[in-house]
């Protein structure tokens, strides 16, 4: 294992006692820098965010900086709320302690953050990390390398290495890191590494927040404004090129709306993403992260028509450029390859469904999605469909919105990750709940004490008030 690896880990376990006794005022001086610091970095984000993805500045601030500057301003008007002990109430075992729940810190943390959103997806967890007191030893992605210097850049400028250190570095770095017996892992990423981060967690019993993927449904109800629908579909389903963990992955629509759809569909992307009739408008629209999954996306293309998939939206590939402009698909096979794996980029597969009931049975065929979208405008049926499916998360009548209210939990179901994070819920991913219950001068519990003789009447007791 590298040398300085093995001595930053064992400097912040050390440190990390001296965290645990900081204030909220401490904490949130520690944020409000970091906050001030991506200000200042912010031309360099963007760059950044250019070269590894093509992103427009626009995009980049609106779902990576902006997004970060809303999670600490959340934090540092809360943290002062969250870290206050929460009262408990008595029960007749003990009718007169005073029970209250601490929040402490988990300890020495590791963050493993994604390329997609690579400032968000680990910037997100680490103020969740640092408003809970605890040491942080991250990894970015390797795949966003221009985003992951930057990041470490902020980080340097930010932290001493003690409190919280940023490691730059591929798989095998993320293997070595995973040998050490944190405290707690934050995964985001794809579910079949998720399994292999719970199994190295499993060997120090490790507890985890995995924020993985999936197939993230679309139902859409004959009672919904299809135009609507398609607009938002197509805004979710193209930003970052489709490279985003809770994209709308498949539709699911009578057979009878299908091509009124698809004609919506093509001019909502059309209107969003191109400035002319043949690829999208490399200034707004993403590139595929490198030749690697565009390959991928090409192969679930051939793979599907193959199964007799037909494509409806005059989808074209760029090799050169790494770009994809929409592709949608009807007739999609069961088998493809692309109902089998998650997509992750612009393919929009097209499933008709005669009834509400085997839409919600073709959702509970696979595994539980990490969202859910629902357009409606029958409100029974969305409580019918949400009663009966289950998801990380579900937007009724949009998509993605839900992961910008800090109010919300957001985390997976399943396959698609385990604990929450953002806002308060993020801030009790990196804490203990510790209970702590203060006896008062009136001890009832040395009714139970030993010896047992003459104590019948006290079971009765029990057995009474319990």
């Amino acid at each position: 294992m590298p040398k300085d690896i093995t001595s930053v880990f064992k400097a912040q376990q050390a440190h990390q006692y001296q965290l645990r006794t900081t204030d909220a005022g401490q904490r949130i001086a520690k944020l409000k820098k970091l906050k001030q610091l991506i200000s200042e970095y912010e031309p360099q984000i963007y760059a950044a965010l250019q070269q590894d993805l093509r992103k427009s500045e626009f995009e980049s601030a609106v779902t990576e900086v902006i997004f970060i500057c809303g999670e600490i301003d959340f934090a540092v008007n809360h943290l002062k709320k969250w870290m206050k002990p929460v009262r408990a109430g008595r029960t007749m075992s003990n009718p007169f302690s005073k029970n209250r729940i601490y929040y402490e810190p988990k300890g020495v943390c590791l963050i493993i953050s994604p390329w997609n959103y690579p400032f968000q997806l680990m910037m997100s967890p680490l103020v969740s990390a640092v408003a809970a007191g605890n040491c942080a030893m991250l990894k970015p992605s390797e795949l966003s390398p221009a985003t992951s210097a930057v990041l470490a850049q902020i980080i340097r400028a930010c932290f001493e290495p003690k409190e919280i250190c940023c490691f730059q570095g591929d798989a095998a770095l993320a293997g070595e890191l995973l040998k050490l017996p944190f405290d707690h892992i934050f995964f985001t990423g794809s579910t079949a590494i998720g399994k292999v981060v719970m199994e190295a967690a499993a060997k120090h019993l490790s507890t985890l927040t995995l924020e993985l993927g999936g197939k993230s449904p679309v139902i859409i109800d004959p009672s919904a404004n299809l135009r609507k629908a398609a607009e938002k579909i197509a805004w979710g389903k193209l930003i970052n090129a489709g490279q985003t963990c809770i994209a709308p992955d498949y539709v699911l629509i009578p057979d009878h709306m299908q091509q009124e759809f698809i004609e919506h569909y093509k001019a909502a992307a059309q209107r969003l993403f191109f400035k002319d009739k043949t690829m999208p408008d490399s200034g707004v629209y993403a590139k595929i992260i490198n030749e690697r999954h565009f390959n991928r996306l090409c192969a679930l293309i051939k793979d599907a028509e193959d199964y007799g998939a037909k494509e409806m939206a005059g989808g074209r590939t760029e090799a050169e450029s790494l770009t994809i402009a929409p592709f949608v698909f009807t007739n999609v096979s069961n088998d493809a390859e692309m109902m089998q794996e998650e997509i992750f980029g612009p393919l929009l597969p097209l499933i008709t469904c005669r009834s509400r009931d085997q839409a919600i049975a073709y959702i509970n065929n696979k595994s539980k999605p990490l969202a859910l979208y629902i357009f409606s405008e029958d409100n029974n049926a969305v409580k019918k469909i949400i009663a009966q499916t289950s998801a990380g998360g579900t937007c009724v009548n949009d998509v993605l919105v839900h992961i910008s209210n800090p109010k919300l939990p957001f985390g997976g179901a399943g396959a698609s990750g385990m604990g929450s994070c953002h806002g308060l819920y993020g801030f009790k991913a990196f804490s203990h709940e510790r209970a702590v219950l203060f006896q008062s001068g009136i001890d009832t519990t040395r009714m139970i004490y030993p010896p047992y003789v003459h104590k019948s009447w006290v079971l009765k007791l029990l057995r009474k008030l319990m």
